[in-house]
């Protein structure tokens, strides 16, 4: 097993290369790591992306949606393999707290909503519990009397992702340099190296589209960070608001993050005033409470998003291994996906089926399926 314990030593000549930093391509470099593999990550600026951004809502349960069955079967996997992974990096260094999730309904139609996301939740034989206004309101006493309902899921849970991606920087090796072509075991850098290795693997997020030619766009995301006194909150809270979705999660220093909206914008990382606004509006019509509090952070990311919103992740015709496409649950799926990659580099068999994931899914399907824009709607991690 690699000795992590002090400053990462980066390898001269890498078994495998890691092509992005976000906590995805991380995760996986310290998986390959503890199992003895050479590993380096070649990022500009790792960790500085949707990781950066990211809420950290770890929500198999939350995030299943109709027809999706075998995103749910990989996020409940990943859920399973939480505990493990934070263990592995200390559970209150980065703040990984299993207090369960409420999905709050603000108005009769978005009740309906909530219904019919229960009936799935039922049909999947999912433990979630049905609660009215006055048992919404006693498990956080925060919400707006006037809510109609909601979903308490005890499986969810949470974790900082800023924290995760800081322990794995203290572990894993990376380069500073942006790749611009992977061929084979080779990749080439901005600054004119060109390095090889045994296995190449890309987790390069909303990039990897530009990088190789896969159907992976970035979707935008702004969020707000939120400070109050500790306890404030008392679990994480998603809701849906005249038909928007919101949600908060609190941190345990008092820190709550407010997030997020969701919107086909290519690179455009501005955060907006409309978007702001949009937020503020509908978590203070869901959680009054919150108004008292300073705004101290504004931040927009942008989510990997493959045509059926499901991850990419095996080896591709070319020899590559893809670790990309997580869209709303890179956070959650990257410790079953760390696993994956690692069993894939290796020759082993992976954890879960990759079959629905593989990057070759798209080859018989030109142009890929563009998603239902209501559906891209939903409430995002």
């Amino acid at each position: 097993m690699a000795d992590v314990s002090s400053k990462p030593y980066v390898p001269s000549h890498p078994d495998v290369i890691v092509v992005g930093g976000g906590i995805i391509g991380l995760s996986a470099a310290w998986q390959l790591l503890r199992e003895g593999v050479e590993v380096a990550v070649v990022d500009p600026a790792p960790g500085t992306g949707a990781s950066h951004a990211a809420a950290g809502m770890l929500a198999p349960i939350h995030e299943a949606y109709w027809g999706e069955t075998h995103i749910l079967r990989l996020n409940l996997a990943a859920s399973q393999a939480w505990p493990a992974f934070a263990d592995s990096l200390g559970v209150d260094a980065v703040d990984y707290r299993r207090n369960g999730m409420l999905m709050a309904a603000y108005d009769a139609d978005d009740k309906a909503l909530l219904d019919n996301l229960g009936d799935l939740h039922e049909q999947e034989g999912l433990p979630v519990e049905r609660l009215r206004n006055r048992e919404c309101r006693f498990r956080e006493p925060l919400l707006a009397p006037g809510v109609r309902g909601g979903v308490y899921s005890p499986l969810d849970h949470q974790v900082n992702p800023r924290r995760v991606v800081a322990e794995l920087l203290r572990r894993v090796p990376t380069i500073p340099a942006s790749v611009t072509e992977v061929a084979g075991n080779q990749v080439a850098t901005d600054d004119g190296r060109v390095m090889a290795c045994q296995q190449v693997v890309v987790a390069a997020g909303a990039w990897t589209g530009r990088l190789l030619g896969v159907p992976i766009r970035p979707i935008k995301g702004q969020i707000l960070r939120l400070s109050g006194p500790e306890g404030l909150l008392q679990l994480p809270v998603r809701g849906v608001v005249r038909g928007s979705s919101v949600y908060a999660v609190p941190r345990s220093d008092g820190e709550i993050v407010v997030g997020a909206t969701q919107e086909e914008q290519g690179f455009d990382t501005r955060v907006t005033a409309g978007g702001v606004y949009e937020l503020l509006r509908d978590v203070l019509a869901l959680l009054p409470g919150l108004s008292e509090i300073d705004l101290v952070e504004t931040w927009a990311g942008l989510r990997p998003g493959a045509p059926d919103n499901a991850p990419i992740i095996g080896t591709g015709d070319d020899g590559i291994v893809y670790a990309t496409g997580h869209y709303r649950n890179g956070i959650l799926t990257a410790p079953i996906t760390a696993t994956a990659v690692s069993a894939v580099v290796q020759g082993h068999e992976p954890p879960v089926d990759l079959v629905p994931f593989s990057p070759g899914r798209f080859d018989a399907k030109p142009g890929g399926h563009t998603p239902d824009p209501e559906h891209l709607s939903g409430v995002p991690a």
